[in-house]
């Protein structure tokens, strides 16, 4: 092979300079790189302490929120409520067939829900019984084993368990019920008299509060949901006296009756009613307030039953237009429409077109202020009624009656034969009740309603005009001067009283419209 000769640069001072500008090279080369680079790789440089590898300490610092403390002091006396309550196979079949999940979804015609009725029946054709369950919660208000719920939980019930969130297991006997509120009383059966209870509070929360539910939903007992107070005083169509508290902590099915508590622990609702289009939480729930459920209470343990007081009118809310129909500054209290025959209300002189402003001194907001109010007084109590009546202010003193299970309200048998008569300024024709058959003698039956008229939407065929403008009337005439008056004194609107059904109302309509 050959040998290749060495320079003498390869090993000399030449050599040595070459290597240090190679160096030097280098690191500049790798200086550059690092600061191109440096801002991708600033992720992955670790922390001046990680020779000293340990997991990173919490810092001290105030609590986090928490709701344990109250959960803890109020959940032993929260109860899920079993009732078991008996059902024929029709009703079953209305509402579902026992013990065939899923059978109720179908139509009452389908073949298989046929089959399970007439297979269902005993000798005889005779309706078989069935005992069915129903799960709900509730919550004890006594050492001695009183517990609230919902009337709706425990109607029709046979028998009632109660099962406080441990293994134990208590028989419990309805002591009253009142419905129209949806509020039942339990009291358990024995003499054990040391069981953890909770109280009511004195006063409402207010919206943006926090509360939290304490129930049995869907069986699963002793769950807590928390949220805030959405709303008060709402009325959902459950009943005459609705005053609910909306809340948006979440409420399921079997909730019904739990209690809703403020972060003192205390009850300030009864949880009764949820909006949902499908049937789950959606973060409306509503809840019977503190202020209803104490004195029906109170009322339940004492007699078993609820006596409200009664004044005996048939009332309506007042509207901007019927408020300046009757000459009032401002759309309030409530308008009667018809006082009943020897009731207090007829006897103490109150008459259809009163306006209820007062009672004992207190400012009446809205026609359920005033079911309210006089509901929650007891039957014998005497009461001063403040009302407007032609123009001016007047007082009525009457003693309050005892509401009936079923207050009676006077009926109109209508009839569907047609009659000619006038056209008059709102847009409607009538006939004098006297002509038709079953109308009666008072008043004009409106027998068509003009679409583009002053009455649309407000009157319908076969609706009796009893008065116009505070006056009775009979004919049209009667109708036309009243509109005349009303309109030569400036008024926008006439009132008029009408009855439809098995009601009689004011309707405020515009003038001159047709």
């Amino acid at each position: 092979m050959t040998i290749e000769p060495r320079r003498p640069s390869d090993t000399g001072s030449g050599f040595l300079a070459r290597r240090r500008r190679t160096v030097i090279a280098s690191a500049l080369a790798l200086g550059v790189a690092g600061a191109l680079g440096g801002q991708a790789l600033t992720s992955y440089v670790a922390p001046a302490h990680a020779d000293t590898a340990s997991a990173i300490q919490p810092q001290a610092g105030p609590a986090l929120p928490s709701f344990a403390e109250v959960v803890d002091r109020v959940k032993p006396a929260v109860v899920s409520v079993r009732v078991k309550n008996i059902a024929t196979d029709d009703e079953a079949s209305a509402g579902g067939m026992p013990g065939v999940p899923g059978l109720d979804q179908l139509p009452n015609d389908h073949p298989l829900k046929k089959f399970f009725r007439e297979f269902g029946q005993g000798q005889g054709g005779k309706p078989r019984q069935h005992r069915g369950m129903a799960q709900g919660s509730g919550f004890f208000i006594s050492s001695d084993g009183y517990v609230v719920t919902n009337n709706h939980v425990v109607q029709g019930a046979k028998e009632v368990e109660l099962k406080p969130d441990d293994d134990t297991t208590y028989k419990a006997k309805v002591v009253g019920t009142d419905p129209r509120t949806d509020l039942a009383l339990l009291k358990v059966e024995g003499d054990k008299k040391d069981f953890p209870y909770v109280k009511f509070a004195k006063d409402g929360p207010r919206v943006g509060d926090w509360v939290i539910a304490v129930g049995n939903p869907f069986g699963l007992g002793g769950s807590v949901t928390a949220g805030i107070v959405s709303a008060r005083g709402r009325d959902i169509g459950a009943g005459p006296y609705d005053d609910f508290l909306q809340i948006d902590a979440a409420v399921n099915r079997g909730n019904s009756g739990g209690p809703t508590f403020n972060l003192r622990g205390e009850v300030v609702g009864v949880n009764t009613a949820i909006y949902s289009p499908s049937g789950g939480n959606v973060g409306i729930a509503f809840s019977i307030p503190s202020e209803v459920a104490t004195g029906i209470v109170e009322k339940l343990k004492t007699g078993g039953t609820i006596a409200r007081g009664y004044i005996g009118v048939q009332i309506q809310p007042v509207t901007d237009e019927i408020a300046e129909s009757l000459g009032l500054k401002k759309a309030q209290g409530a308008l009667v429409a018809e006082a009943q025959k020897g009731t207090p209300g007829e006897k103490a002189g109150l008459k259809s077109g009163d306006t209820i402003l007062k009672v004992d001194g207190e400012e009446i907001g809205s026609a359920r202020d005033l079911s309210r109010k006089i509901a929650s007084m007891d039957p014998g109590k005497e009461v001063t009624l403040t009302i407007w009546r032609d123009g001016k202010e007047e007082t009525k003193t009457l003693k309050l009656g005892t509401l009936p299970e079923e207050p009676k309200q006077a009926a109109l048998d209508q009839s569907d034969d047609d009659a000619s008569g006038s056209k008059v300024k709102l847009g409607i024709e009538v006939t004098p009740a006297s002509k038709m058959a079953g109308a009666g003698d008072q008043g004009l039956v409106v027998t068509n309603v003009d679409e583009d008229g002053a009455a649309a939407g407000k009157l319908e065929a076969g609706d009796v005009i009893l008065r116009v403008g505070g006056k009775d009337v009979s004919s049209v005439s009667d109708v036309t001067s009243q509109l005349d008056a009303a309109q030569k004194e400036g008024k926008k609107s006439v009132l008029l009283l009408i009855k439809r059904s098995d009601a009689t109302r004011f309707v405020a309509i515009e003038i001159g419209k047709s």
